[in-house]
């Protein structure tokens, strides 16, 4: 497919998640978490069996909207606003970011060794008697395998971490104009996102560098190690500064760094950019993550999840779209530099609507 093809894919699994991550958001105060968690792992198992056996554009779109896969390694996810309603459910609020800085560090992690295992097909192609595409088809059903053994892990919840706390109100109400709100600025940080996922960066490398399938999964593991270990250390910073100082201070570097990616010189200098920013860029999750769960009432945590982690997803729809249009137009790496100018404008106007706003561990 064409670079342009390729982001209308990465754009129809944004939509689709998005959409899928909001029903389940607004509605999962009406079920088990633990239910809703084993249902979209089946969908996961389901989504990667059709990749692996659908090859025409409209059919894979179709099966990309409605399916669980993500063009990036972010958390535009159905799973997403369900675990951390569990896991703020299962902790202290001294330690709710320090929880999700090491529920981040493991994804992270295994997202990395996800990306190492990219170069896979490459082996396989080389040591057995595949041919590319065969191989490739096995990685989807690798996928699927993985969403089975989701299943099993989420049985293994404990039911009274999986109830939700029955409401008689809509699931967001108190704090629904401080969500909505949170929802737009990280809309704009996600919009600025979308310009490179994963997937595109992985694109503009390959045509601007001619990178092997091996080589860029090597690179994003090592991406995909600073940023995992980034978290453990935004919970020390978090500690001495607060949260959202945190999300702020070690964003904007990063943007930076973003902006200077198409300026580098040669392929050495892009690869150390990317992993600078790397080490700062995602600092701001488990801290952010933490910051909404905090300062929302419990009973709301789900909805409050799904509406910020949804409202970045749709924003960021589009993003892929126009990256892809602009890399098929010019090979310099413009999504990168408006992705950069984006995201700084976003850290600059959170930290001065949301600055003053603690969460209860920092008023004490």
């Amino acid at each position: 497919m064409d670079p342009f093809q390729i982001g209308v894919i990465a754009t129809g699994t944004l939509l689709g998640s998005g959409v899928l991550t909001l029903l389940v958001g607004l509605h999962a105060w009406r079920f088990r978490y633990r239910t809703l968690l084993l249902l979209a792992a089946a969908l996961m198992a389901g989504t990667g069996v059709g990749f692996a056996s659908i090859t025409q554009f409209w059919p894979l779109l179709l099966i990309a909207v409605v399916g669980t896969i993500n063009p990036s390694s972010g958390d535009a996810s159905i799973f997403h606003p369900l675990e951390h309603a569990i896991l703020s459910k299962s902790v202290e609020d001294k330690r709710r970011t320090a929880a999700f800085a090491r529920y981040s560090l493991i994804g992270a992690l295994v997202a990395a060794l996800g990306s190492l295992a990219a170069g896979i097909p490459n082996v396989l192609v080389g040591s057995f008697a595949l041919d590319q595409h065969s191989a490739l088809q096995g990685m989807f059903l690798l996928y699927a395998l993985l969403g089975a053994a989701s299943a099993s892990l989420y049985r293994k919840i404990p039911v009274d971490r999986a109830e939700t706390m029955p409401v008689a109100h809509a699931p967001l109400k108190r704090s629904k104009r401080i969500v909505y709100t949170l929802a737009a600025l990280f809309s704009l940080d996600s919009f600025g996102s979308g310009f490179i996922v994963q997937s595109m960066l992985v694109l503009w490398l390959f045509e601007k560098y001619q990178l092997s399938m091996a080589l860029a999964g090597t690179i994003f593991f090592w991406t995909g190690v600073l940023t995992a270990f980034s978290y453990l250390v935004a919970v020390r910073i978090a500690d001495r500064i607060g949260l959202v100082k945190t999300m702020v201070f070690t964003h904007l570097p990063s943007s930076i760094l973003l902006i200077m990616v198409p300026f580098a010189p040669s392929l050495t200098w892009a690869i150390a950019l990317l992993l600078t920013r790397a080490a700062l860029s995602q600092m701001d999750v488990p801290t952010r993550s933490s910051y909404v769960m905090a300062i929302v009432p419990p009973e709301e945590r789900a909805a409050a999840a799904s509406i910020t982690a949804v409202s970045k997803t749709f924003a960021s729809a589009i993003g892929p779209l126009l990256a892809g249009y602009l890399f098929s137009i010019s090979s310099f790496g413009w999504p990168l530099v408006v992705g950069g100018i984006l995201k700084i404008i976003y850290d600059l106007l959170l930290l001065k609507m949301f600055g003053t706003i603690r969460p209860p561990e920092e008023q004490v």
